[in-house]
Formats: C-alpha cells, sequence, structure tokens
C-alpha cells in the first residue's frame, strides 16, 4: 500500500492534491507542533496579477503546542474580509460562481462550534476539497485515528505512521528529497518516493501570463472539471537521494 503523510495546510498548491491522489491512503499530522508563518493557516492567491497572503488568523498561535491543540481566529467580519478579496480578485474567472461558494462553505463552517478547533477546521476544509476535485483516497488524522505508542522525530515518525498502517510504500512531497533517504527506507523495509510536479504545467489565468504554485482556489477559479483531472495527473514519481551524503554532494 502507498501512503502519503503530510500536514495540514490551508487550500494548499496543485501538488498537494496530487499527492493525495497518488496514494492509497493520505495521512494528515495534526498532532505535531504549530508552525508560525508557514501554510497551516494560509496560501497564496493572485490580487492584481501579484501572489498574495490569503489566509485566517490562529488564537494564541505558539510553536509549542500542537496544531490540534489551536482554534482559528475566525468571525463573521474576518470571514467577510477573505470572501471579499475573493470576489474582487476573481469576479470575472470561468468557475467564479462554483468556487467562491465552496470557499465561502468552509470558511463557514469555522464560525460553529464544530470547526472552531484549527485540525477540524483544516479536516473539514481538506475532505470537502478533496471531495470537490473528484480524488476519492481515504484521509486520516493521526491525532484520532493513528494513534501511537511512544514519541518519534521526522523520518522515524513516517517510518512508525507506515508501519502502523501496514504500508510498503512511502510517498511524499518533492520538498522531502532534502530530508528522506533510499537507504534509510529500505532498510526499514519501505519504498520510497516523491512528487514531482510537471515543469511545464500551466493554466489560464484572469490576470493573463502563468503564477505558479497558488492555492487550488487559483486553479478551481480557472479550470474545469476535466482540467484539473488532467492537472492531478501531471506529475512524475522519483527516487530522490541514496543517502545525505549524496544530497550533500549534489547541493
Amino acid at each position: 500500500m502507498k501512503i502519503g503523510i503530510m500536514q495540514p495546510y490551508f487550500f494548499p498548491y496543485i501538488g498537494y492534491w496530487q499527492l493525495m491522489n497518488a496514494v492509497d491512503e493520505y495521512l494528515i499530522v495534526d498532532d505535531v507542533n504549530y508552525i508560525k508563518n508557514g501554510f497551516i493557516n494560509r496560501n497564496k492567491i493572485l490580487v492584481n496579477g501579484e501572489p498574495f497572503n490569503f489566509g485566517i488568523s490562529v488564537r494564541k498561535a505558539s510553536q509549542n503546542k500542537h496544531i490540534c491543540e489551536h482554534e482559528t481566529g475566525l468571525d463573521e467580519a474576518a470571514v467577510e474580509k477573505l470572501l471579499t478579496t475573493l470576489k474582487s480578485s476573481y469576479a470575472k474567472a470561468p468557475f467564479f460562481d462554483d468556487t467562491y461558494a465552496h470557499v465561502k462553505e468552509v470558511l463557514e463552517f469555522g464560525l460553529k462550534d464544530e470547526g472552531r478547533n484549527l485540525a477540524d477546521f483544516l479536516d473539514n476544509a481538506n475532505r470537502s476539497t478533496a471531495k470537490k476535485l473528484g480524488i476519492t483516497t481515504p484521509i486520516l488524522r493521526t491525532s484520532k485515528d493513528v494513534p501511537l505508542d511512544g514519541e518519534y522525530k521526522r523520518e522515524h515518525l513516517v517510518v512508525a505512521y507506515c508501519k502502523k498502517r501496514n504500508a510498503d510504500e512511502y510517498i511524499n512531497a518533492i520538498g522531502g528529497t532534502g530530508l528522506y533517504y533510499q537507504n534509510f527506507f529500505r532498510e526499514n523495509g519501505l519504498g520510497l518516493k516523491f512528487v514531482k510536479t510537471d515543469e511545464n504545467l500551466s493554466y489560464n489565468q484572469v490576470s493573463g501570463g502563468f503564477v505558479p504554485n497558488l492555492s487550488i482556489i487559483d486553479v478551481m477559479m480557472n479550470c474545469s472539471s476535466e482540467q484539473i483531472r488532467e492537472l492531478l495527473d501531471a506529475y512524475n514519481l522519483i527516487d530522490g537521494y541514496e543517502s545525505p551524503e549524496e544530497a550533500a554532494d549534489n547541493s
């Protein structure tokens, strides 16, 4: 079984969804420490043709607490401001109405009692967006669905989750090539691959030209369901480095 393991992010870029689409099971790790100034609570959309940070606030954000121990700072005014930004930036996009309604529903879930917790909010956003994109991969949350006995760090944590779920291959995002190495995973009886998004991936954006690696919101605003399915498949699985030494030699 191929497994993907990632932290929860706020409407992440296409590579996140390509990874989810490439595996048999997707684990969202929400019981690790929150990272400030990352993509857990924000992502980028286009505003006036330039990348713009679009996201939600987090109450008393601390890197000493787990993601699932935080609450969002969403209120009606914050939701309205985010929706106004979307409307002003994407009103002319071909799939604005449908995508706007989806984002609105996700944001408004954060106003409900069951959506106040950051991990619960992101879980709902991930699951509903995956369904919208046509991704059927089962999604599990580590804090609720995959408890571990003991504490593990980095590659040891990944291996522990793989063994817990009886996976035989770990698929990671391309950024993991500097963190995870073939020799370590092979020694633990696991295959290791990385999702490398097609360098030529592009689509028409409302501003003209093309800015890569924006939030999936931008993709959904500009692309049909058929186009999105093609984009989800626009990647290759690569091996990455054999060892830290090989990575250092190629840096």
